[in-house]
């Protein structure tokens, strides 16, 4: 069915979540393997910097963010990867998801109202919307 899933991660429990319907889509092919995929955002990663000790201080944080995630897919068993990318997280999701032709796209939502959604725009939403594969939006 689905071989390839991205699944994007922050971290949070939306993307727990998401990491849940992604373990279920890997389950029914063995040869599936979860792509974990954690975009570091520019406009976040200058304040990081700004209130870090080291760049190896800022490295534990990112992957502390990811932990809960990472953990579920471990004792779940799962196939996974992960790969770190940078830039704005909707499109560098939407490019790295159509240059490596994943079969879908699994992120969670942030459960924005209609009035943010239209002002900030969400992430999940310029995923769905750009992405050449089927994307799923996980509440």
């Amino acid at each position: 069915m689905y071989k390839h899933i991205l699944l994007a991660s922050d971290g949070s429990e939306n993307a727990v979540r998401a990491a849940k319907e992604a373990v279920k889509l890997a389950s029914y092919d063995k040869e599936a393997i979860i792509d974990v995929t954690y975009v570091i955002d520019y406009e976040k990663s200058k304040t990081d910097v700004l209130h870090s000790s080291s760049s190896e201080a800022i490295d534990v944080e990112r992957r502390k963010k990811n932990s809960k995630v990472i953990q579920f897919l471990h004792d779940a068993n799962a196939n996974f990867k992960t790969t770190i990318l940078r830039g704005k997280p909707g499109p560098e999701i939407v490019k790295y998801a159509n240059d490596q032709k994943v079969d879908i796209v699994v992120i969670g939502s942030r459960g924005l109202n209609a009035l943010q959604e239209m002002v900030l725009g969400s992430v999940s939403h310029k995923v769905m919307k750009r992405a050449h594969c089927p994307a799923l939006i996980v509440k």
